[in-house]
């Protein structure tokens, strides 16, 4: 059985409940999902916008749970239940209670990232290079919102010495919350771009709402901004306006207080020279990408702040891969003989992350006589700019050398009227009408990037492409990494 996360006791008074039926000792672990609780967790039964936890509660226990937790209001609903139940007025603001809890008994070095790109790479960063250090916490999942960063502040063990949350929004006020509930000692802004605007009226706004990371930092903690995005002096005044006193900025800017002196990007990682509080560090990263090291630059800041060993952490980034859906590499293998390499880019996409995902693959070198293949799906949740934001997208792909573009989606009709014709590998409206032009067309050789927004469903195309082509994890010797310019 797994160490006790939580005694009963300190649990009840966390989530200000009261026990029903039966009083577990301990408590080694918190659940939202009654599919995979495991003995010994306590099961959140939280009411969703489909589901109702509620209606799980006899399956959750049947599993192993050593207690639900449930609302007043159902109680009465559940009937005769075998096993112990927590009753609180409301199961969503219990667990927030309890991530408060478990924040208020912990004395971990505390990383909040939030940003419009790149808040789960910055996040892995951190974890990888934190653990060389100790113990660290974070959600190995997007868990960003109103309840993933409760639930991942609730999962927080009294023994780690580091504590790693992303913090994502999609209106006005949703971080605020979210950061005074994790109380971080350093927190990041990545950077500020066009994601989201049909929620929001211009890219400013953006910037503003991201600026609420600020208000929930601890006295003495650090703001780390990204110092070449035009919103720095903007997030920098509500940093300060926060009292905030200690404001890092990173990227080439000389003002930069963690500097990127030179950079060479390769085809499987990055070769990096940095300032970093004004000393000298050189360092590989071990996943490829300008982005990538933009934020490495951050990663170093934050682990200044709570103590890290930065000759440790630079060493550790050598080793790190990208994850599933953001860059992860595989061979896909042809039946005439030969292979390919797919990117998978799938996890969402936005303007900026799509540029970052098209750059990348300008950096790829196919092999023998391949091409560089994107395969592009809808970018949602962009408001009136969408048509022209899609379109746009066209320059980039001229600018680092992209063959052929296959395209998904109503919204990506834009930028296939934008694009010159010899570039156009393919158009369909859905990503399952795209599958056998997709198939046809690839070739030994070709270096295959696949990126869009989740509603796109391009990650089940990445998995029939790997299903068609009997895929394996491409390992860095399987995809030679010449420096690029």
């Amino acid at each position: 059985m797994s160490r006790p996360l939580w005694s009963y006791e300190a649990f009840l008074a966390g989530i200000k409940g009261r026990a029903f039926n039966t009083r577990p000792e301990t408590i080694t672990g918190i659940s939202i999902d009654s599919r995979t609780v495991q003995p010994g967790e306590a099961f959140f039964a939280i009411a969703g916008d489909r589901f109702d936890g509620h209606d799980y509660v006899s399956s959750a226990l049947a599993r192993g749970a050593a207690t639900a937790v449930v609302s007043e209001a159902r109680l009465i609903t559940l009937g005769r239940v075998k096993g112990s139940l927590t009753v609180v007025p409301d199961v969503l603001a219990a667990l927030a209670d309890l991530g408060r809890a478990a924040r208020a008994r912990s004395s971990a070095g505390v990383i909040a990232v939030t940003g419009s790109v790149g808040k789960t790479g910055t996040k892995e960063m951190l974890a990888r290079a934190l653990a060389t250090e100790g113990e660290v916490h974070y959600s190995p999942a997007s868990f960003n919102n109103h309840w993933g960063v409760p639930l991942t502040l609730a999962r927080l063990p009294e023994s780690a010495r580091f504590a790693v949350f992303e913090i994502g929004m999609n209106h006005a006020g949703e971080i605020d919350p979210l950061t005074r509930m994790v109380r971080p000692h350093a927190a990041i802004v990545t950077t500020v771009e066009p994601v989201h605007l049909e929620y929001f009226k211009n890219v400013k706004e953006i910037a503003k709402a991201k600026g609420e990371i600020f208000n929930g930092l601890v006295p003495g903690g650090a703001a780390i901004i990204n110092r070449d995005n035009p919103h720095y002096a903007a997030l920098a005044k509500m940093a300060k306006a926060a009292g905030v006193t200690r404001i890092i900025g990173f990227g080439e800017h000389l003002k930069a207080d963690v500097r990127l002196e030179k950079v060479k990007l390769k085809d499987i990682c990055s070769c990096v020279s940095a300032s970093v509080l004004g000393e000298p560090m050189t360092y590989k990263l071990g996943a490829p990408g300008r982005h990538v090291v933009q934020n490495s630059l951050a990663v170093l800041a934050a682990v200044s702040v709570v103590g890290g060993d930065l000759a440790k952490t630079a060493m550790a980034l050598g080793d790190m891969a990208a994850p599933k859906g953001r860059g992860e590499r595989h061979r896909l293998h042809f039946d005439e003989g030969g292979k390919a390499v797919l990117i998978d880019e799938s996890y969402n996409a936005n303007p900026a992350s799509m540029r970052a995902a098209i750059a990348l693959l300008g950096q790829a070198v196919p092999r023998h006589e391949g091409r560089r293949v994107a395969v592009l799906g809808d970018m949602r949740e962009l408001g009136k700019d969408t048509p022209t934001l899609h379109a746009e997208l066209a320059g980039i792909l001229v600018e680092s050398g992209i063959d052929q573009v296959f395209m998904v989606g109503p919204l990506m009709a834009s930028l296939r009227d934008a694009l010159p014709l010899r570039r156009i590998g393919g158009y369909a409206e859905t990503a399952k009408e795209l599958e056998p032009l997709l198939f046809e067309a690839l070739a030994p050789g070709d270096v295959i990037m696949v990126k869009g927004s989740n509603a796109s469903r391009m990650g089940p195309l990445v998995e029939a492409l790997k299903a068609r082509f009997a895929s394996s994890r491409a390992e860095a010797d399987d995809h030679h990494g010449q420096e690029m310019a």
